[in-house]
């Protein structure tokens, strides 16, 4: 008993914790929440009353009409259980009395909830009818249940399921159920295979379960009965509409209707907006006259809606075909029209076909179109053309186009049988024809005086040769030709297209020596075929030319001259002779100009050049001057040429050792590939003075200490100013002037050597220079520097002896130094 007495406590003291942390009522002092259906021990103390001061008196609890809830001890308790369905709250009063007047407070008890109901079908919700061409997923029925458990809560949330169909033809699966809103559809299966005559009615065997499907929840099945029927939503049949009907609009043209649920209708298709509407009844009304010019048919697709926006089925279709009217005037595809006639046309020949069109059904009589010729401009003379009444063929109807106005203007009509016409203009141009060759004003022209100097491009003179075609026609253009007495194109001409004028333009330098009379022969002709007509005398004239004297400067036969003279030549020697002439067999006088040095002179009269000295190729390799040549009688008149003057090279230079070698030297015993770089130079040019030789003198000793090595081609050289290969610096020296000199034997005592040798230049007989070249040997430390020189200058103390002097003076001060260090650490 004491067990069961303690575990009560705990639940009540667990409620009471469930109670103060859920508090779902407002607007009261204090609020609790009870669960409903308490089956423990009673009295059932449900909280206790905080509100209470310490000294109350007289407390009760009242606005309890059942007399369930009580006070004790500041515990508020209930005597029986609750029922949410029945009850789902209480307010209650609590007042006390304390030390100065009585007072109250408001408890508001909510009943907490419980799963205690099963869920129940709505029967009137059970029966439904579903009809033929729904689409998939449109609901056409709506399963309800209810649940008298609190809606806020899992206990009433319910799931509807389908467990079966009955019968399973055509498919077992012929609809469906949403689970949350008990809706039933079609499924795909269902919207393409229902069909009336094979199953009229189906039972649903259907299951509703609480607590959001769980599975613990209470359930309930059900049976739904749907009848399957048919519809009238189908396809109208077409309708024919006369185009312009004259209304009043709007005009009831068809109508559909769906047999089902409520539903909206829409029109969809390639129409203006709001040509055609549909009213909620289904009417399909058309608004505005139709023009089957612009549109001779029309599909309009009906679609169906449920009011929220779905589909419910697929749309049918309406075509609209729209009758013609005569209502269209024929109309030119173009306003004007542009064409060309020669001249020469006969009769009948056809220049232009104009079509009209008519945009009325071409099925019928409404497009048939007459053409006919109302007006030419200008007037004079009629009937030049005519237009044919049925295919509006334009053709000439003058015997000859020829004489009349060079264009005219026609207007045309196109008409239909109504009566409805427009009209184009057409521009016809008469083309000339080449049937007029083209005539020069006289036979003979000239003659004309041009003086021999005068410059190329000089118009000489212009003549004209006209023509009565049409101006500026390809008929009318001349075409100049030079048939003779211009052989070596000494004249050309240009004729000016405007005008046909034609000029002849000189285009050679005239000699009146040489040629002093032209008579030029000139043809005129059009660049197109004479139609009629030939070239006869008249369109060829003879033009005379007389070339008048003047007299001309001197002209020499090069404009330069390259002359070579070997240096050192004796002076007075023709070197070259100047040759010029006067076309008028006047003298020529010549004289050099730039010749600053007077190296040169050249003869007054004969033209002669020759050297006045000796020249030094080393001293300069190239001469330039100007010869001037002057005519005899006019000393205005001149002209000038170039000399150049290359001296040849002789060889009058030994070649010379260049460079200073005093500061080098030769490690012994001996380094390998160490040498000592010689340089030579010779002045003379690189036939002589290019390829140098170097080589020993004949004697024994010195070919045995001693080794010259020709440096062959372009190579590194990089010991050049250094032993020591660690500062090696590379340098390029060229084969034809350089030579190493290195020792010959591994050891050689160090002293300052003289080595004589010889440098010969290449040329027969060679020039040759003879050298003597001190060359110091000394020992050499690890780094390749020089540790002693060969012999001292007298006076000069040696590396032996300053090295003596500073062990002496070190063996000196050594002593003292190491007693005065050992008495200060005495001290």
């Amino acid at each position: 008993m004491a067990d069961r007495e303690t575990t009560t406590m705990l639940i009540i003291a667990l409620i009471l914790v469930i109670i103060y942390t859920f508090a779902p009522c407002s607007g009261a002092n204090v609020k609790i929440g009870v669960p409903e259906n308490y089956d423990g021990i009673f009295p059932w103390y449900l909280a206790k009353l905080r509100n209470l001061p310490g000294n109350y008196t007289e407390l009760t609890v009242t606005g309890d009409d059942e007399g369930i809830f009580g006070v004790d001890a500041q515990f508020l308790y209930a005597l029986k259980p609750l029922d949410r369905e029945k009850q789902p709250s209480y307010s209650l009063q609590v007042s006390f009395r304390t030390s100065e007047h009585r007072q109250s407070f408001t408890v508001e008890v909510c009943v907490i909830d419980k799963n205690d109901n099963v869920p129940t079908f709505i029967g009137e919700s059970m029966r439904g009818s579903v009809q033929l061409g729904l689409l998939k997923g449109i609901p056409f029925m709506q399963v309800d249940a209810r649940d008298r458990d609190d809606r806020n809560t899992a206990h009433a949330e319910l799931r509807f399921s389908l467990m079966e169909q009955t019968p399973r033809i055509p498919s077992s699966q012929m609809f469906f159920i949403s689970s949350i809103t008990g809706e039933v559809s079609l499924t795909e299966e269902g919207a393409s295979t229902l069909d009336p005559e094979m199953c009229g009615r189906y039972k649903l065997f259907v299951m509703v379960k609480d607590m959001a499907g769980k599975a613990n929840a209470f359930f309930t099945n059900g049976i739904v009965t749907v009848e399957v029927t048919g519809n009238t939503w189908a396809s109208p049949d077409p309708v024919r509409l006369q185009e312009n009907l004259p209304g009043p609009y709007p005009i009831p043209i068809s109508q559909v209707k769906w047999s089902g649920s409520q539903a909206e209708y829409s029109l969809e298709g390639e129409f203006p907006e709001m040509l055609f509407t549909i009213s909620r009844e289904g009417v399909i009304y058309l608004n505005a006259p139709l023009d089957r010019e612009t549109q001779d048919q029309f599909q309009i697709s009906i679609v169906v809606e449920r009011p929220d926006g779905r589909e419910i089925a697929k749309p049918v279709e309406l075509r609209v075909m729209v009758g013609d009217a005569n209502d269209n005037r024929p109309t030119f595809p173009q306003a004007q029209y542009h064409t060309v006639v020669k001249e020469l046309a006969a009769r009948g020949t056809e220049i232009l076909t104009v079509q009209a069109a008519d945009n009325d059904d071409p099925k019928t009589d409404n497009v048939r179109i007459f053409y006919r010729l109302v007006g030419q401009i200008p007037e004079s003379p009629r009937a030049l053309f005519r237009v044919d009444r049925d295919s509006g063929v334009i053709s000439v109807q003058a015997d000859s186009m020829e004489g009349t106005a060079p264009q005219y203007t026609l207007t045309i009509t196109a008409e239909d049988a109504k009566g409805l016409n427009s009209s184009c203009t057409l521009v016809v141009t008469v083309q000339d024809e080449n049937n007029n060759p083209p005539v020069f004003s006289q036979h003979e022209y000239g003659p004309f005086h041009i003086p021999e100097d005068a410059l190329v491009g000089t118009t000489v003179t212009a003549v004209l040769a006209g023509d009565a075609d049409v101006r500026g026609g390809d008929s009318w253009q001349v075409d100049y030709r030079l048939e003779s007495g211009n052989e070596e194109e000494v004249f050309t001409f240009v004729t000016d297209k405007q005008t046909n004028e034609v000029s002849l333009i000189l285009s050679k330098v005239l000699d009146f020596e040489r040629e002093s009379e032209y008579i030029l022969v000139l043809s005129a002709q059009n660049p197109v075929a004479l139609v009629r007509g030939r070239y006869g005398p008249a369109s060829t004239a003879t033009v005379s030319i007389y070339v008048d004297d003047v007299n001309e400067g001197p002209i020499l036969s090069q404009s330069h001259y390259e002359v070579t003279v070997r240096e050192g030549e004796e002076p007075g020697r023709v070197i070259a002779t100047i040759r010029g002439y006067d076309p008028d067999s006047h003298p020529i006088r010549y004289s050099l100009q730039g010749d600053t040095k007077k190296y040169f002179s050249i003869g007054k009269y004969s033209g002669e050049l020759k050297t006045v000295q000796a020249l030094d190729r080393e001293e300069n390799s190239t001469y330039t001057m100007e010869v001037i040549a002057v005519d005899g009688r006019n000393s205005s008149l001149s002209a000038s040429t170039l000399v150049t003057v290359q001296i040849l090279d002789v060889n009058d230079n030994s070649p010379v050792l260049v460079g200073d070698y005093s500061w080098k030297y030769l490690c012994t015993p001996r380094w390998e590939d160490q040498a000592l770089v010689l340089a030579s130079r010779d002045s003379d040019g690189p036939q002589h003075g290019g390829r140098l030789n170097f080589s020993l003198r004949s004697d024994a000793t010195v070919r045995r200490n001693w080794k010259l090595t020709p440096i062959n081609g372009e190579v590194d050289a990089d010991l050049v100013n250094t032993v020591n290969p660690r500062q090696a610096v590379l340098v390029k020296v060229k084969t034809n002037t350089h030579t190493n000199l290195s020792l010959n034997i591994p050891y050689l005592a160090p002293e300052v050597y003289t080595v004589p040798f010889t440098i010969s230049d290449s040329s027969s007989p060679p020039r040759s220079t003879f050298i003597n070249l001190p060359v110091t040997v000394c020992p050499c430390n690890v780094r390749g520097n020089c540790k002693m020189a060969a012999k001292q200058l007298q006076g000069m103390p040696t590396i032996q002896s300053a090295v003596g002097i500073l062990l002496g003076t070190f063996a000196v001060i050594g002593p003292v130094y190491c007693i005065a260090f050992n008495v200060s650490r005495l001290l």
